[in-house]
């Protein structure tokens, strides 16, 4: 596609005969003035003097929200960078999203490290970029000055988090953190494994998915989840579980949800829609963590995102070099990445089960935006941001890597067949991707709203 597009004062009219909105899917004309959705009216409404796009049957979605990323740059931009993150994002139907904090150098556990980040973001981003702030052990002082700068919160890992720069904390510095964030209304984002159930499972070498798999067991989720949530309700703080991967913790999380403890839970594409019983020995490109578990687990995180106890799904886009994918799974990367195919991954799974693109709109927009408090993102309706996804939901093709945008082309996706093709993405009313071209990057940096 052109990397520019003429300039006007007209209205843009796009219709449809399928626009998902908070409201349900109809047909209708989404009425956009300058950045903005002015209106939502009926199918056929009459607009004068407006630019007119009509995507006949292809669904109009709202653009997708993915608060999970790891864009690695500066520091290891080898391993993925904001150019090439922000184009895959928008190939997509990602209108936006939100950069962890650690893999970067530095990683963003300061205000001078964030704006290290922004400038090195700020030229490359081509869709709209937000950061989340880290809590590591000796920097509880500098939290409430990063949540001043614009962080929309902050992530912490309560086991190793495989960079040394980023060090997990321990209970007593959970504590602290947590306390000091809830102090300023804030929210701690969490990889809850717990290091003592890790440490003590089988740890062996080699290329068999089973031996990686009982390294990593549902119980190390299942008690991090329980302190977590120990210490939220004691501190009434606000705490979010990272890529929920164990079934068994659901439960839990239901009764603290009803209890008034303000926990919220992600999960991602891969848990959905890869099994463990698929994944071949050597085959490290599935390798995350915690892991993919088996099918009969599956089945349950889809029950939990059916009854609202799972909130959102979001990619966790963990890449790095092809060479960090040893065929050995304890020493090769953990990180999967999904950044350009999770909605036809998720969408795929979710038409075999019985859900609708009402559902998709609600995990994948809506859920994610109301996390982060992006107010004017996760919807169509008057007053958001003119983000959309186009999406041809029964057109199925084959994932080809060559044909993904991340820097290094490497999913575990590849070769399969996967429904919903992404015709086109708007970000601020302007098309921004368009049958697999891109246009120039138009993104803004996002900071969480005072």
């Amino acid at each position: 596609m052109s990397d520019t597009q003429p300039e006007t004062d007209a209205k843009l009219v796009l219709r449809s005969t399928r626009v998902v909105t908070p409201e349900g899917t109809r047909a209708a004309a989404v009425v956009v003035a300058g950045e903005v959705i002015e209106a939502v009216l009926p199918y056929d409404a009459d607009v004068p003097g407006a630019r007119e796009e009509d995507f006949g049957d292809d669904v109009v979605l709202p653009g997708l929200v993915d608060t999970h990323v790891h864009v690695n740059d500066p520091g290891r931009t080898e391993w993925e960078g904001f150019w090439t993150a922000t184009r895959a994002a928008a190939a997509g139907g990602i209108t936006t999203l939100l950069d962890m904090p650690l893999n970067s150098l530095p990683p963003t556990t300061t205000v001078g490290h964030l704006r290290t980040k922004q400038a090195v973001a700020a030229p490359k981003a081509h869709i709209d970029t937000g950061f989340w702030g880290g809590a590591v052990p000796a920097n509880t002082k500098d939290l409430r000055p990063l949540y001043e700068a614009g962080v929309f919160g902050f992530k912490c890992f309560l086991s190793p988090s495989g960079v040394d720069e980023f060090p997990e904390l321990d209970q007593e510095q959970l504590a602290r953190a947590m306390a000091e964030i809830a102090g300023f209304g804030g929210l701690l984002i969490v990889h809850a494994e717990d290091p003592g159930h890790l440490s003590s499972a089988p740890r062996r070498s080699g290329p068999a998915y089973a031996d990686f798999l009982a390294s990593r067991p549902r119980d190390a989720e299942n008690t991090a989840i329980e302190g977590l949530i120990a210490h939220a309700r004691r501190l009434d703080a606000r705490i979010h579980v990272l890529h929920l991967s164990s079934g068994d913790a659901l439960p839990l999380i239901a009764a603290a949800k009803r209890d008034g403890v303000r926990v919220t839970v992600e999960s991602c594409p891969h848990f959905l829609t890869l099994t463990a019983e698929e994944v071949p020995d050597g085959a490290t490109e599935f390798k995350c963590c915690p892991p993919i578990r088996e099918a009969a687990n599956q089945d349950a995180l889809w029950a939990g995102l059916a009854d609202g106890t799972i909130d959102c799904v979001v990619s966790d886009h963990s890449p790095c070099t092809t060479d960090l994918k040893t065929p050995d799974f304890a020493s090769a990367w953990g990180g999967i990445s999904s950044l350009q195919l999770g909605l036809p991954a998720v969408w795929t799974e979710a038409r075999r089960r019985g859900h609708t693109l009402d559902d998709i709109a609600r995990w994948m927009s809506a859920a994610p935006a109301a996390l982060a408090g992006l107010t004017r993102k996760g919807a169509v309706e008057p007053g958001r941001d003119a983000d959309f996804a186009v999406l041809d939901p029964d057109a199925a093709f084959t994932v080809d890597p060559a044909a993904l945008h991340h820097r290094n082309q490497v999913t575990a996706y590849a070769g399969r067949t996967l429904y919903g093709v992404v015709r086109s993405t708007w970000l601020r009313g302007r098309r921004i991707a368009d049958g697999g071209g891109l246009a120039a990057p138009a993104g803004r940096l996002l900071e969480r709203d005072r």
